[in-house]
């Protein structure tokens, strides 16, 4: 029975909203980071593979896929602390408020603490929905280019010559405007979208997409909990001490 009622008590206390929240949202960082990491190298293949041959015409993005990628780095080392930071706290709340009318009396620091991370979740929650969105333009340019490719692969469905079916990434500021060739069209475009790199980096950020989005789902579900959590503790409590 001693054993059976620690058990009772675990699971009584288990903060399961945040479990699930902390799950949710070491998978979708895991997603964003490691398929956004890839798809950004395979990206930088593509481009001066087929799009350009001048290594100053896509200097700058090199640049660029190289800072995100170290940024990456970083992301997932912040949310990966920060998410186990949020168990350790829903653990703390929840234990807090299942005993709230008991003898448990939760402390100013703790009430303070539980605020903070509220506080801290929600900016960051506004912050990932501008990731959310960034992480979505790669999505519809490859979306766009794969959509030129089955036009040019069935020339009855579309009323517009084969060769004036292109893809250029000048048009997307992915390339300056005078970077030579920058564009690529109808047959060569058609093989391009069937390579296996192609199709491995276009399905790469699909992936960090929806990373993206379960780890805001994540923080959403971590918003919630501890909102609720800190407004017992804050409303119902029957007393604070130091």
């Amino acid at each position: 029975m001693g054993l059976l009622d620690c058990c009772a008590r675990c699971l009584v206390g288990a903060p399961f909203a945040s479990l699930v929240a902390t799950g949710l949202c070491f998978l979708g960082v895991a997603l964003f980071c490691g398929c956004g990491h890839e798809a950004l190298t395979g990206t930088e293949h593509l481009i001066e593979t087929y799009f350009s041959k001048n290594y100053q015409d896509y200097e700058f993005l090199i640049d660029v896929i190289h800072d995100f990628q170290y940024a990456i780095y970083g992301v997932a080392a912040f949310f990966f602390l920060f998410g186990a930071l949020l168990l350790a706290e829903g653990f703390y709340t929840t234990g807090a408020v299942r005993q709230i009318f008991g003898d448990y009396k939760t402390t100013i620091c703790g009430k303070g603490l539980s605020a903070t991370f509220v506080g801290i979740t929600y900016v960051l929650a506004i912050i990932w929905l501008l990731v959310l969105a960034c992480s979505a333009v790669p999505v519809y340019i490859y979306f766009s280019t794969w959509t030129t490719c089955n036009s040019i692969a069935n020339p009855s469905k579309t009323s517009a010559s084969i060769g004036n079916l292109c893809t250029d990434a000048r048009m997307y500021g992915v390339l300056p405007w005078n970077a030579s060739p920058g564009r690529v069209c109808g047959q060569s475009l058609l093989s391009i979208c069937k390579t296996a790199e192609f199709q491995m980096t276009f399905h790469l950020f699909i992936a960090a997409f929806v990373g993206a989005a379960i780890t805001l789902v994540a923080l959403l579900t971590f918003i919630i909990a501890a909102t609720y959590n800190f407004a017992v503790l804050k409303l119902m409590g029957r007393g604070t001490k130091f």
